[in-house]
């Protein structure tokens, strides 16, 4: 099967690109759509051929790891993030694709076959796969011939009856499992933050049915009072103002938490351009960063100064003077990484992880830490799986997995790289807000500025 039943080597995957790349788009409308619904269809064949070479793959290394005396129950760990990194996604996003694989491949031929055929997308083939998740493989099994996705079941049907067609097929077979599986997923509660373009979020909840519409009804009850005593806020920024307050216990949205925002000198003192970075959500106009730290009583401001290399961008050096990293460094690491390592994934850092493992002499220091979330510093563990920092600008990351494919990661650089002409170093500035901000407060900023300010023109800030 790996080798027969995929039918792509290397080359044939390049005349495969090549094919593509010289279609051209056709010249009478009719025709142009029927190109569109063709390309379609050939994603989805190819969507199914991706997922027989995923288990095909997956099954390959389990009997490598079996010869090799690998425990069962560890055989095939490391498989998703390596699928991840073939596919340029996150090692989340890569596990899925693969549990999407073997059922499609193991337990539902009938939708596997409509996927391959083009009678099925590969997120609607999804959808079917999430929906009997909870079922044993034989009663997925029937399902998937229940439903009979390959004889065309789903023609002209949305993702709304895919899925109540689905569940109802599901619960028939197995109304146990069904209700066990709503009663466990109150376990998956959780909050995600999302960036949003022009500096805004995504704040959302995954919360059980009861407790949300409770919360949703709560908002919008105080929004509607609030807007018939005149309120001049529409009913959506009242219901948004009111949940940080009910949140946060203050209406600025920001009481005994601690928010890092780098920016450079310049954007902070000059009014220069250059945007700034806030830690756990990304880059954010200067104009904005200004404000926030002008915000008047909502704030106290802290400066610390950071050096960056120029050209490189490359974090050297900040204020304030083993084999765990010490919080200073690993503040150092978090501010200098600002999201995982790992190619491809943005998953917010947990772990300080040392690139060469101290079993094998790595040191605890900076070019030798690298942040990682918790899931890729798991992965990384797995046997054939090693790291190493490029040499040259020091933000190189490369990692080699068991097959020996490299895939390599930079990480970002602070504000500030681009203006490095005839500047020995370049200092930008980290300012953490949080509490409230007097007037002492507001005057010590004022002198700190001023004389950070004075010290640039007199070059006394390159270190």
């Amino acid at each position: 099967m790996d080798g027969i039943r995929c039918g792509l080597t290397g080359s044939s995957v390049e005349e495969l690109r090549a094919a593509v790349a010289s279609i051209r788009p056709a010249l009478s409308d009719k025709a142009l759509i029927d190109q569109l619904r063709g390309l379609e269809e050939l994603k989805s064949a190819i969507a199914g051929l991706q997922a027989r070479v995923a288990v095909a793959f997956d099954r390959s290394r389990r009997r490598a790891q079996a010869a090799t005396g690998v425990p069962v129950s560890e055989q095939g760990q490391d498989v998703g993030a390596q699928v991840a990194l073939a596919r340029r996604e996150s090692p989340n996003r890569g596990a899925r694709l693969l549990r999407l694989a073997k059922a499609l491949v193991s337990e539902m031929p009938r939708t596997m076959a409509a996927l391959e055929s083009g009678q099925l997308n590969e997120w609607r083939a999804t959808l079917l796969v999430k929906e009997t998740a909870g079922l044993s493989v034989e009663d997925r099994s029937a399902v998937d011939e229940e439903l009979a996705a390959d004889t065309g079941t789903f023609e002209g049907k949305g993702d709304r009856a895919i899925i109540a067609a689905a569940k109802a097929a599901a619960y028939r077979r197995d109304p146990r499992s069904v209700a066990q599986r709503a009663s466990h997923a109150a376990a998956e509660r959780t909050v995600n933050l999302r960036p949003a373009p022009d500096a805004m979020t995504y704040l959302t909840a995954l919360l059980p049915a009861a407790q949300g519409v409770a919360a949703y009804a709560a908002l919008t009850r105080t929004a509607d009072s609030a807007r018939s005593v005149g309120d001049s806020r529409t009913r959506g920024q009242v219901m948004a103002d009111t949940l940080v307050e009910r949140l946060t216990g203050k209406r600025g949205g920001i009481s005994r938490v601690e928010v890092q925002l780098v920016m450079t000198d310049r954007t902070l003192l000059q009014g220069d351009s250059e945007p700034a970075r806030l830690k756990g959500y990304g880059i954010v106009p200067s104009e904005w960063a200004r404000t926030l730290v002008g915000t008047g009583d909502e704030f106290t401001v802290w400066l610390r100064r950071l050096y960056a290399a120029p050209g490189t961008g490359e974090l050297l050096t900040m204020d304030s003077k083993a084999r765990i990293f010490p919080p200073r460094l690993r503040r150092f690491i978090e501010i200098r990484d600002d999201t995982c390592r790992t190619p491809y994934c943005d998953a917010p850092i947990r772990h300080i992880d040392h690139i060469i493992p101290w079993r094998s002499g790595g040191t605890t220091t900076a070019d030798n830490g690298a942040g990682l979330c918790e899931a890729c510093n798991h992965t990384k563990e797995n046997p054939g799986w090693t790291a190493e920092m490029l040499p040259g600008d020091g933000r190189s990351l490369e990692v080699s997995t068991p097959t020996g494919h490299k895939h390599q990661s930079k990480a970002p650089r602070l504000p500030g790289h681009v203006r490095v002409r005839n500047a020995p170093r370049n200092m930008v500035q980290e300012v953490t807000t949080g509490g409230a901000q007097s007037r002492r407060d507001r005057r010590r900023l004022h002198k700190r500025a001023k004389a950070l300010k004075f010290a640039r023109r007199a070059g006394t800030l390159a270190a």
